[in-house]
């Protein structure tokens, strides 16, 4: 049982806990801070209380659910996470006999929809934790901003970058899929981050094999003469060595148009539907390739979905770094190389 003080967030709840599975007799819940009304936090600090006694929040892993508060007078979405301060975590693995404070951190917004950005809210809770310092200083000058800039700091960025770029969008989305090295210049540090997390978030790390975004990253990091320079110095931002293709524009569109309703998870699901649906063309792209090794019929509706796909630039590069290994795919990749240079030269 801790005689320390638990955590929360600029919008929830705290808690600490003990380092075992808790029950009900061997932790106890308190208030570090909160901007929400006393019965709220009750109600709130009721509902963690439950989860603790079940286990049911594990060391930095975030969950989301629905809880009722009486206000708002409506089901919220809370967004709640269990994490120990990096060091006494590391003193109370040499000292077994150290019972290391625990925390719960709570974001709440206005629906479940903070699951879409769970793993931002969870790397968010990382950067609290490695900072965190309970002296009264560090906390009012710290943690308490930290914690209520949640929303703007986790779920905003990508919602900032489109609002920013407009249809120049497009050179950007292209950036991330053929992994264009980016260099921002005259930018704040706000900024800056807002376009770094938004070109990691439209990549394809992790749905693609890792050999081959290495190997993508190194190809187009030699090619300097095409890395692009957003200039960030007038209100509206100048992009040179940028490229696009029909993909990209037609992709720009949707997430314009979805600006006017200011939703911020509806751009990360947009987002999410085009990483989708790239994935999907390299896919197919890798099927009729497969195919064309033993079939000129095949090669030839290789070439027409390159043609028509909107993006056959980037498939080309993506599938030619996949088969460098491969003679038979990597002949076909050749060929279908020339095709598309012969009909851009048109």
């Amino acid at each position: 049982r801790s005689s320390q003080q638990g955590a929360d967030s600029g919008d929830g709840s705290p808690s600490s806990a003990a380092a075992e599975t808790p029950s009900s007799e061997d932790f106890s819940l308190s208030l570090l801070d909160t901007n929400l009304p006393t019965e709220a936090e009750t109600e709130l600090r009721s509902f963690i209380a439950k989860r603790l006694t079940k286990g049911a929040l594990f060391e930095g892993m975030g969950n989301v659910a629905s809880v009722g508060l009486s206000i708002p007078e409506y089901k919220v979405g809370c967004y709640y996470c269990r994490f120990q301060q990096e060091n006494l975590l590391e003193m109370a693995t040499l000292e077994s006999d150290i019972n290391a404070p625990e925390y719960v951190v709570c974001f709440l917004g206005g629906s479940e929809k903070e699951d879409t950005f769970r793993l931002e809210l969870d790397k968010y809770v990382q950067s609290l934790k490695i900072n965190l310092n309970l002296e009264q200083k560090t906390l009012e000058t710290y943690i308490n901003p930290y914690l209520r800039s949640w929303f703007e700091n986790a779920i905003c960025p990508i919602q900032r970058v489109v609002q920013l770029f407009q249809e120049k969008l497009a050179f950007l989305l292209h950036a991330a899929l053929s992994y264009t090295p980016v260099e921002v210049k005259n930018a704040d540090e706000r900024t800056e981050k807002d376009i770094s997390r938004f070109l990691a978030a439209a990549s394809l790390q992790g749905l693609v094999q890792e050999g081959t975004m290495t190997s993508l990253c190194i190809a187009m990091t030699e090619e300097q003469h095409k890395s692009m320079i957003i200039d960030c110095s007038g209100p509206q931002p100048q992009l040179h060595n940028a490229g696009s293709n029909r993909f990209c524009e037609d992709w720009m569109h949707a997430f314009v148009n979805g600006a006017e309703g200011g939703n911020p998870f509806l751009f990360l699901q947009i987002l999410e539907n085009f990483k989708l649906k790239a994935i999907q063309d390299i896919n197919n792209l890798k099927r009729f390739i497969r195919q064309a090794e033993m079939n000129h019929y095949a090669l030839f509706k290789c070439y027409l979905f390159l043609k028509n796909c909107g993006s056959g630039d980037i498939l080309l590069k993506i599938v030619k770094v996949e088969h460098a290994e491969m003679p038979e795919a990597r002949n076909v990749v050749t060929v279908l190389e020339e095709f598309m240079r012969e009909t851009s030269v048109a």
